[in-house]
């Protein structure tokens, strides 16, 4: 009986999780499977109940679960608190806790979707790409960080720093993935710059000689930036560290026309975890209109990598496209001649589609 902790954090995470519970119901209706469920605090809800981003009893469930699947956390409510004390530190938290070093964020166009991208309609097929951030490592990690104030002026200091076995761990997995795609890893860094990123060029070479068959290309992450506007179809998967997977991720990820689209698993320790890539929209809140597709597709992607159930994955990722086939739209992705839903109504859409096998 598969147990899955569910962290809903701050804004819309409540909203959009609750609408991956239905989905994960349908999910064990189909292939008679019953998962359970416990919910905990994580981010700005844990501070205002305990003072505390990630409360122990909640690293506590974690540790025991077979998966986790979180919402979201922040919001101008917490901007304020010092960095160890915002929401933000939670979700760092609990990835380092848990030994959770790779995150996986694929972006790929839905056909229904193609025209909400801003790139032109003959780049937009070519977009299937997956991005391998570590996400241990660097500056959200390294010491010394802080600041010291000296003469009356302050300054601040973040380290990015990696080791030769955190970027050996991250390419492999990379490698791995690739053999099971199109069997090409970019490894993206500022090696003309950064020493870390020459050690990361480094590291990756020498791992790659064990993966004759993969091809492994090299680009510095400002050319990336802009190859991933220019050709993304030239892209398979893209290794690369925290910071610069920060950023590209997003990046990927609103060529496919929304950020409400895109999930993600990181992976690594005993558990993974599964969220969507958007942040927690605190603006929306609670109004019924935000998209819940992300963290539904990351419930397939929790379906494929923590419990092994590939074709009850397919089977969600196929109700999506269904249900966008059929002109089924929240607000963020909804066009002219599309048909509005709800958080809920889209929700229930997905879930119901699993039920029958089709919209």
């Amino acid at each position: 009986m598969p147990k899955i902790v569910l962290l809903p954090g701050d804004g819309i995470g409540p909203d959009i999780v609750a609408e991956a519970v239905k989905v994960l119901g349908a999910v064990g209706e189909k292939y008679s499977i019953s998962f359970t469920f416990e919910t905990a605090l994580i981010g700005g809800a844990a501070i205002d109940q305990t003072g505390c981003p990630l409360p122990p009893e909640t690293l506590a469930l974690c540790r025991e679960a077979d998966a986790i699947l979180l919402g979201a956390v922040g919001g101008p409510a917490w901007d304020e608190l010092p960095g160890n004390q915002r929401p933000e530190a939670g979700l760092l938290g609990i990835r380092k806790e848990l030994g959770l070093y790779a995150n996986l964020r694929p972006a790929k166009v839905f056909p229904a979707l193609a025209a909400s991208s801003p790139l032109k309609p003959e780049l937009i097929g070519d977009i299937d790409l997956l991005v391998v951030r570590e996400l241990t490592g660097d500056v959200y990690f390294g010491q010394p960080r802080g600041r010291e104030c000296c003469n009356g002026e302050c300054r601040a200091i973040d380290t990015m720093a990696y080791t030769e076995s955190e970027v050996e761990r991250i390419s492999r997995l990379a490698f791995d993935l690739a053999r099971k795609r199109r069997s090409l890893v970019t490894s993206v860094d500022k090696a003309n710059v950064l020493e870390s990123s020459r050690l990361w060029r480094e590291v990756v070479r020498r791992v790659h000689a064990d993966y004759p068959d993969v091809e492994l290309r090299e680009m510095y992450v400002d050319n990336c930036a802009m190859q991933l506007v220019n050709n993304p179809g030239q892209f398979d998967v893209i290794l690369t560290s925290n910071l610069f997977g920060d950023i590209l991720s997003d990046e990927a990820a609103m060529l496919t026309g929304s950020l409400g689209m895109l999930p993600s698993a990181s992976l690594g320790g005993s558990v993974g975890l599964y969220e969507p890539v958007h942040g927690s929209a605190p603006d929306i809140a609670g109004k019924g209109i935000a998209n819940p597709l992300a963290t539904i597709l990351s419930v397939a992607l929790m379906l494929r990598y923590s419990f092994d159930l590939a074709e009850a994955a397919e089977a969600v990722e196929t109700a999506v496209t269904q249900v966008l086939d059929a002109g089924y739209r929240t607000k963020d992705i909804c066009r002219a001649g599309g048909e509005l839903v709800s958080t809920a109504e889209m929700g229930d859409l997905v879930a119901n589609t699993i039920r029958r096998g089709t919209i």
